[in-house]
């Protein structure tokens, strides 16, 4: 299990480096007041050198996270596993600058002016343009070429431009993929249900919007149903607020290719093809192994589940130190449908890469598993 004692590690890098930056341009990018300041500053000192403090009594979620914290309370932040933790300095930090209320800042997302300035820079304008070229490609050429651009999300040296004239990632920056087999399950299952698990906004949701529509319009899936998280959470994680302002990006783009998906997608929202919904353990500090049952119902039956991003596939392996050559299908047969993770490595957890790539990228002197240049398409099939 990993945790964030041990100096110079990733996750305790993520607490005594990130996060203190984080909290910087949280406070520089809203005019809180002295009181939400103080907060703030008051739970970066506690999440460092501090134990853990449940929620007060009169918050909402009380209850839940007694529950969710059972035997931590009074632990150093440190001595927990990393993956929980973390999970609760976002709920802290909610609670810090007043998202939960009463008073003014109730239900204002913190990450707000990042998501806004990503969405609307030009950067995006170039990519929707992009995406008028990925038209005369052949079908599968398209849908590979949309199937990369949801993968390297917002990285932006991998756009929808890269995608379309280079049809995906050298071999050295893909460490495993089974994408065939994932193409080759929803032609199998053509017409069936699929779940999309979002990750981020701004320049990671648009491609897998478009992912989204290419299923739906091809009949790959005659559903897809778009999950995403109840409240800002770990900087730029999608909320409804978010998938709401990338179709009207995307229905207002200059490029009649991009409007045409954000036309249908927006119909396809009316019509009940297109579902977002959401659920608190989306919230959690917990891996998808503890997910409850109303939650598993949901996903069972699914022709597919798409995992997006690193988080999402920390949850669904479990974060822990595992043998990066362990089988991906040994670490996820607990989950209720077929699964696919799309993810580009961000932290240190990985399976499913084979012996000679971990050597490859071992003796490389890079760290490959965090630095976001490597990525990951990953498959376990339920039939």
């Amino acid at each position: 299990m990993i945790c964030s004692d041990v100096p110079g590690s990733f996750a305790w890098g993520v607490f005594h480096e990130r996060h203190p930056k984080l909290v910087q341009q949280v406070l520089d990018a809203m005019p809180y007041g002295p009181a939400e300041r103080a907060a703030v500053k008051r739970l970066l000192a506690e999440s460092t050198t501090g134990v853990l403090e449940p929620p007060a009594e009169s918050a909402h979620d009380h209850a839940q996270w007694l529950e969710w914290g059972e035997g931590l309370w009074g632990r150093p932040w440190g001595e927990v596993p990393f993956l929980w933790a973390e999970s609760y300095f976002y709920r802290r930090l909610l609670d810090a600058i007043g998202y939960f209320g009463p008073d003014v800042w109730q239900g204002i997302d913190p990450f707000a002016p990042f998501k806004n300035a990503e969405l609307a820079g030009t950067a995006v304008d170039d990519e929707l343009a992009a995406l008028g070229k990925l038209d005369d490609l052949p079908d599968t050429r398209r849908a590979e070429a949309l199937l990369s651009s949801a993968l390297w999300g917002n990285r932006a040296d991998l756009s929808f431009q890269i995608t379309a004239e280079a049809g995906g990632q050298t071999t050295s920056d893909l460490v495993a993929d089974e994408s065939a087999l994932l193409w080759a399950e929803l032609e199998r299952t053509r017409g069936g249900r699929v779940c999309v698990v979002a990750d981020n906004a701004g320049r990671e949701l648009l491609p897998d919007l478009v992912l989204i529509d290419h299923l739906l319009n091809s009949g790959l899936a005659a559903q897809a149903v778009l999950y995403v998280k109840p409240q800002p959470y770990y900087v730029s994680d999608a909320t409804m607020a978010d998938v709401l302002a990338s179709v009207e990006r995307l229905r207002t783009a200059p490029s009649e290719t991009a409007a045409a998906v954000g036309r249908r997608l927006w119909h396809a929202m009316n019509g009940g093809a297109l579902v977002v919904r959401t659920h608190p353990f989306f919230c959690a500090p917990l891996p998808f192994h503890d997910m409850p049952a109303d939650l598993w119902t949901e996903f069972t039956g699914a022709a597919m589940t798409i995992l997006k991003g690193d988080l999402n596939y920390r949850r669904l392996v479990g974060d822990q130190l595992w043998p990066p050559t362990a089988p991906f299908t040994e670490t996820t047969s607990h989950f209720p449908s077929s699964v696919t993770a799309l993810r580009t490595l961000k932290s240190d957890v990985i399976v499913g890469v084979d012996a000679a790539t971990v050597t490859r990228l071992d003796s490389s002197g890079t760290p490959w598993r965090t630095n976001g240049r490597h990525a990951v398409v990953q498959v376990d099939l339920r039939r």
